[in-house]
Parts: C-alpha cells; sequence; structure tokens
C-alpha cells in the first residue's frame, strides 16, 4: 500500500490475498490502538468526504463521462455529487444524537443501557453505475458509526476509480480510509478478508458469491442487489403521469439503476394510451438522443450488446418492440453505445427480458385482466428492490402494500424514497440484507452493546443462588396466579 492508502494490486493473486490482509490487519490494529473515535473525530471525516467531493465535483464528472463514453453532467451532479453530499451532512448534523446512549428501565435498582460502538473496519466493494454514491454513501453510516474503512471501487469505472483512489489520498490518513484497485479477482480476494462488516451493492448473483465468501469469516454483510421491480398500474391511475414519472428513472442514467422500473403490468387494452404518453413526454424531453449531453451511454460494449441481445430475443418470440427514438433517429448506435428507450409490448415470462434484470432504458409492458393478477404475479416472482404502484384507490393502495413484499414501496412516483435520509434503504429476500441511509446506516455500522451495572445490594443475583427452596416455592405460585 502507498503512504496515501491506496494499494495497487500484486500480480500474483496469492499475494494479493496477503497483502490486502497485512493492510487490514494494520487498520484492525490502529483502531483498537487509537480507541473509540469522539464525535469530533467523526464529524471531521464526514467534512472530509464533503470537502473532496464539493473541491473536486468537476474533475469527478469528467471522469465518469469518460467511463461511460458519455454520461450526462447534471446526472452526475444530481445522483453522485450532491445526493451524496446530502447524506454525509446529514449524518454529520446527527451523529452526537445517534451516538448517545439509550436507558433501559430496570427494576431491583439496575442501572441498564444500550451503547452503540462502532464495529471496527468495513468493507465496501462498490458498483460502476453510480460509482461516488455507492462509495461515499456507505460512508455516511461507516463514519458516524466510529468505524474506518477499506473501499473496492469498480474496475469498469477505471478514470474514476483511480481518481478517487487518488482524492482519498489526500483528505484522509491511510488507517482511516484505503482505497483498493484492481479486477474482479482482487474483488473476490477483498470479499474473503475479515472485515467487522462488508457492505456489497451489485447483482444477485455475484452478491450470493460475497456472502458465501464472508461466511467462511463470520462477516456481517449488507447487501444491496437489485431485481426486478415492477410497475404496477391500476386502472383508476392517469396513463400520462405514470409515462412521465416510469420514463423519467427510466432514461435517467439510460436505466442503469438498481431501482430502475424493470417491468410494466397495465390493464388490458391500455397499451395504445400508454404508447402515445410515453411518445409524447421522450418528445418533450429529448429533442435528439445520440447527441444530446443530456443523454447518457451504456457503461460498455459488453452491456450494450447484452440489451440488444435482449431486444432481439423479445422480437423473435413475438413481442411489439416500440422505439422511443426521436424521429429519424437511430434506436441505438453502437459507436455512442446509446439505446433510446424502448417499450416492449405483448411480453412472456419465456422471454429473458423478463427473466433477467435489464439495466438500461428498456421496459417490458404485461397486461392483466383482474385487479388481483398483479399481486399474485409479483408473489410468484423475487422479492424486488422497489414496488411502484399507481392508482388514486386508497383501499387499493393498502391491499397492494399489504399483499406483496419488497425492500420499498413508492405510491405514484418511482425512486422517490431513496432521496429521503430518514428512510432505510435496502432489499429483502433475493434483492438484498440490511439497509442503510441516516440513522439506519449508523445503526447498521454499530453494535447494539448492553452495559449493565448491578445494584449495591446485588438482589437479581441473589435469586440465583442455593438454597433453592423457599425460591422454587415463589416461582410455584406464581405459575399458580
Amino acid at each position: 500500500m502507498s503512504s496515501q492508502g491506496v494499494y495497487q494490486p500484486s500480480l500474483d493473486t496469492n499475494s494479493a490475498f496477503g497483502e490486502l490482509r497485512t493492510i487490514l490487519n494494520s487498520m484492525k490494529s490502529a483502531h483498537i490502538k487509537t480507541g473509540p473515535a469522539d464525535i469530533a473525530l467523526r464529524q471531521d471525516r464526514l467534512q472530509r468526504a464533503i470537502r473532496l467531493l464539493k473541491e473536486n465535483h468537476k474533475a469527478l464528472a469528467q471522469a465518469m463521462s469518460a467511463d461511460f463514453g458519455h454520461r450526462s453532467p447534471y446526472q452526475t451532479l444530481v445522483a453522485d455529487i450532491v445526493t451524496t453530499i446530502r447524506m454525509l451532512q446529514h449524518a454529520a448534523e446527527h451523529v452526537a444524537t445517534w451516538a448517545e446512549p439509550e436507558t433501559i428501565a430496570v427494576d431491583n435498582g439496575i442501572q441498564a443501557r444500550i451503547q452503540p460502538q462502532a464495529l471496527g473496519v468495513v468493507g465496501i466493494i462498490s458498483p460502476w453505475n453510480f460509482p461516488i454514491n455507492l462509495s461515499f454513501g456507505p460512508l455516511a453510516g461507516v463514519f458516524a458509526a466510529g468505524n474506518t474503512a477499506m473501499l473496492k471501487p469498480s474496475e469498469l469505472t477505471p478514470q474514476t476509480s483511480e481518481l478517487m483512489a487518488e482524492l482519498v489520498g489526500r483528505y484522509f490518513e491511510p488507517m482511516e480510509l484505503a482505497v483498493v484497485l484492481g479486477d474482479s479477482d482482487i474483488a473476490q480476494q477483498f470479499s474473503a478478508l475479515p472485515f467487522d462488516h462488508l457492505v456489497f451493492t451489485g447483482s444477485t448473483t455475484v452478491g450470493k458469491h460475497v456472502m458465501r465468501a464472508a461466511a467462511e469469516n463470520l462477516v456481517p454483510v449488507t447487501l444491496e442487489l437489485g431485481g426486478k421491480s415492477p410497475v404496477v398500474v391500476a386502472a383508476d391511475a392517469n396513463i400520462r403521469t405514470v409515462a412521465e414519472r416510469t420514463l423519467t428513472i427510466k432514461t435517467f442514467n439510460a436505466g442503469q439503476i438498481c431501482l430502475s422500473p424493470d417491468y410494466m403490468l397495465i390493464p388490458q387494452g391500455q397499451e395504445d394510451a400508454l404508447t402515445d404518453a410515453a411518445q409524447q413526454f421522450i418528445r418533450q424531453s429529448f429533442a435528439t438522443m445520440q447527441d444530446n449531453p443530456d443523454y447518457t451511454a451504456i457503461i460498455s460494449d459488453r452491456h450494450y450488446q447484452r440489451l440488444i441481445d435482449l431486444l432481439d430475443d423479445a422480437r423473435a418470440k413475438g413481442a411489439r418492440i416500440i422505439s422511443l427514438a426521436p424521429t429519424e433517429e437511430v434506436a441505438y448506435d453502437e459507436v455512442r453505445r446509446k439505446i433510446a428507450p424502448h417499450l416492449i409490448l405483448d411480453v412472456t415470462d419465456d422471454m429473458l427480458i423478463m427473466q433477467e434484470e435489464i439495466f438500461g432504458p428498456l421496459l417490458p409492458v404485461r397486461t392483466y385482466q383482474a385487479a388481483d393478477e398483479p399481486i399474485d404475479y409479483i408473489n410468484q416472482h423475487p422479492r424486488p428492490l422497489a414496488a411502484y404502484y399507481f392508482g388514486e384507490d386508497t383501499a387499493q393502495q393498502e391491499k397492494f402494500a399489504n399483499s406483496t413484499t419488497s425492500g420499498a414501496l413508492v405510491i405514484n412516483d418511482v425512486m422517490t424514497h431513496a432521496s429521503i435520509e430518514d428512510l432505510p434503504f435496502g432489499g429483502v429476500g433475493a434483492s438484498g440484507i440490511g439497509a442503510y441511509h441516516g440513522i439506519h446506516g449508523f445503526r447498521r455500522f454499530s453494535h447494539a452493546k448492553p452495559i449493565v451495572e448491578q445494584s449495591k445490594d446485588g438482589i437479581s443475583n441473589l435469586r440465583l443462588r442455593a438454597p433453592y427452596a423457599d425460591k422454587q416455592a415463589q416461582l410455584e405460585a406464581f405459575l399458580n396466579q
């Protein structure tokens, strides 16, 4: 590891793991030696992270755009810079209150409290789609709880990851925050380290491998995964509102979001109305797409081709493909790696697009007839990271909320919950384990340590001492009441 806390991997995998473990052991020793980080140090770490983002936001935005081929600078500022700063600020403002012990009422003169205690060193494996937000966002809770961290950013955004590592070295000491650069083999080695907690954001498939590796050391994990988040459109929903709010998120970052709507369930006969509303909305939002700085490219050639293959598979199996590209503009371009939003109608479950998480601007649409069909359909599939319900009937809203399980539920909008700091953010089942953001992140990365002080007469201890005859009689009297 360099003096700046940046680790460049060894070419030999075994050597790399040994070096990583040495770094982690050094950080654990430093955490124990220096003792618990006081509130001032925690706030200082959070403020340094804020300064890093504010003072370098232009360079970070340029690096992200270069990694994507093109990324909307506005989207970077909104999702990766400003939103993350607000997460860090929220933690800095509230950490003193969060860290206060909770007094527990106990009889017999015993004093008891729950004291939040830092776990130690937390590992963070962050993805490519929001490389800053999903690296520094977890740090809000990690630092607030008094921990230090090792961060492994994605190799799919190399310029951003390298710049992030350089900047971390300027703003943090090596024993506070270390950055590990490297490919998927290094990420695999990273996930096998004996951290005090491990955070992974990525696909469900990789999440299984991460959890399996962490289990070897009994490392607790927070897995923010994904899956297929549905949009359910009730019969009384305003179809124009549905199209506008759904496509707002489906076009943000070109749909490369774990919370992006992955399919829509709509009453039979509403397909044409949805198509008309979608076409009108896209025309208003994007006069062009291929040369439009507001529209983001797909991250890589491989991911671009995977999305095209999903379209081709759906078309071959009978789906109707509706490109929402502006008039006289191509639906997709492999050089720019830009894909216009598409509606995929008449989909069936044998199509790959209904089996895989899409992570792109493609929206499959299924129709239903009976009102309860969407609930049944969702419950027959793995639990999603979020569900989105459009409809005005409050009784139906409540029924949907009570009858389906998802990481979060948003009514009459999409993805709104992710920007509300006091809400927990996370999945359930196949879409993840654990949640963070705000106080929930502080609690996730703390140990709720019970501290009990016995009374001077030690009365609760006396009931356990022999002889038991009189005490047993008292217990039997209690049981016979």
